[in-house]
């Protein structure tokens, strides 16, 4: 279904103006009607909005809530965790980041064309998702690079109170060049609606059998200048399979790897502030929006779309995580609440510009119960000791969010279809069988990439710095041992 594999709404890479070029030149009749993209002062400026909310969400949202979790000892440790990865990764981005995750090179990772942002100016622009429409290739690359700084940092919570500051100084660099940026790649990397637009066009206007077949291979090396999982034809809004998906295969194999924290299964390790924990959520939950509605890289219809599906479906995961805690508990705890709607949150990303809000309500329940499920009973039964539930509620809710959107982007249970930009923006034929096959394809995909690479990434790091802090440094505290410093004075 080459027409479908070229409609999914993806956030793409720059717009390949000298493939548009060379199409339209040969075409001259459409070359003279085409105009060039156009950048909306509104829409950067929603851009650059988003993109501060998605870093609100890493510093101080996941810094807080993650420090609560842990026990006081621990809590400068796993800030700096956090700042740390997004100070490396912001550097390692604009180097060489953006350029293996946003240009052509192969279905599997983009090349160095853009390094050191060669080329990247405040005129150039990127593409969005409305033929004609672009934004400043500056801002989309600030955007992306907020994605690329939370998604290491989500990690941590797996191991965190046990783990070296040495080796997370190491672990992030790797990990995000040899795991992150080619999943970015191969989730989101696309031409853009434009060069698909006039390579369709031009195929159109073709009236001879040899115009035809040219247009043709210039219409198929288009829609081949994507991403791996993009030509499976799988939705991925904002980053179900990028980022939590990702991040969340990564922390249980880190957690696996470095094994359980002292007195874990044995001794009390409560969390030191829920009151931190319940800053930090509520701190989540608004630069989430930037995430999800954000990622429509305009604001228009879609980015509305996003935003009432981010309410309700994280208000339906906590509300469900909360009443089936009640059941089995006995008592709703706030700690319950603020991971169910941690959970909604990271279910409906991939969802959040394609299902409708009655679906993403049904999206928002399953995943509260589901994720409840895997980090009380599943997690109890195999004894790992995945510290914050990174595993349980991102991996986990990710690929529940991934799946089901196949199914919640039906326009018959209203959702928005895909848009099939081949066919002049048309809405594409819907087959849920199909639809539903590629997500599986693009959760396989990322489970293996992700699963491989992070475990062979930390047993490199183990042989070179160690991965595990001493007993003696674990239970005097890695804010002490690490960093020389106390959370709290008194």
């Amino acid at each position: 279904m080459k027409s479908t594999r070229l409609s999914h709404l993806r956030k793409g890479g720059g717009i390949l103006a000298g493939v548009a070029a060379s199409l339209l030149a040969a075409a001259p009749a459409f070359a003279q009607a085409a105009a060039e993209p156009t950048v909306n002062k509104g829409d950067t400026a929603w851009m650059i909005v988003a993109t501060v909310l998605v870093l609100l969400m890493t510093i101080p949202g996941l810094a807080l809530f993650y420090g609560g979790l842990v026990r006081a000892k621990n809590m400068l440790s796993v800030l700096m965790h956090v700042f740390y990865c997004v100070c490396v990764v912001t550097l390692i981005w604009v180097i060489y980041g953006y350029s293996l995750a946003f240009t052509g090179g192969s279905s599997l990772i983009g090349g160095f064309s853009k390094a050191f942002m060669a080329g990247i100016t405040p005129e150039s622009k990127a593409a969005t998702f409305t033929v004609g429409v672009a934004i400043p290739e500056y801002v989309y690359l600030a955007f992306q690079m907020t994605f690329a700084c939370i998604t290491p940092a989500l990690i941590v919570g797996a191991f965190a109170e046990r783990m070296r500051f040495a080796a997370v100084v190491l672990f992030v660099p790797l990990w995000v060049t040899f795991v992150y940026f080619p999943i970015a790649h191969m989730v989101w990397y696309w031409a853009g609606p434009d060069a698909i637009d006039a390579a369709a066009k031009v195929l159109a206007a073709a009236t001879d059998e040899a115009a035809k077949t040219a247009a043709q291979a210039k219409l198929d090396e288009v829609n081949a200048d994507s991403g791996l999982i993009f030509q499976f034809g799988a939705l991925d809004f904002a980053g179900g399979t990028v980022v939590h998906i990702n991040a969340g295969l990564a922390g249980l194999i880190g957690a696996l790897i470095v094994g359980k924290r002292i007195g874990y299964g044995k001794e009390l390790l409560s969390p030191h502030s829920l009151t931190l924990t319940m800053v930090g959520a509520a701190l989540l939950w608004v630069g989430w929006f930037g995430f999800n509605a954000g990622s429509n890289l305009e604001a228009a219809g879609g980015a509305l779309v996003a935003m009432i599906n981010t309410f309700v479906a994280t208000a339906a995961a906590a509300l469900a995580w909360m009443f089936v805690e009640w059941a089995a508990k006995g008592k709703p705890s706030l700690l319950g609440v603020l991971s169910g709607a941690v959970a909604g949150l990271v279910a409906v990303t991939p969802a959040s510009g394609f299902a409708g809000p009655m679906g993403s309500i049904v999206l928002g329940l399953v995943a509260g119960a589901v994720c409840f499920f895997f980090c009380t009973t599943v997690k109890n039964a195999f004894g790992y000791d995945d510290s914050l539930d990174v595993f349980g509620v991102h991996c986990v809710g990710g690929i529940v969010g991934a799946i089901l959107t196949g199914v919640l982007v039906s326009p018959s249970l209203g959702g928005t279809g895909v848009v099939d930009y081949a066919a002049g923006g048309k809405i594409a034929e819907y087959v849920m069988s199909t639809q539903v096959i590629a997500q599986l394809k693009a959760v396989g995909v990322t489970i293996l990439w992700s699963g491989i690479g992070s475990a062979i990434i930390f047993k490199v790091v183990d042989l070179m710095v160690g991965l595990r802090a001493t007993p003696e440094a674990e239970r005097e505290g890695l804010d002490l041992t690490d960093h020389g410093e106390r959370a709290y004075t008194s």
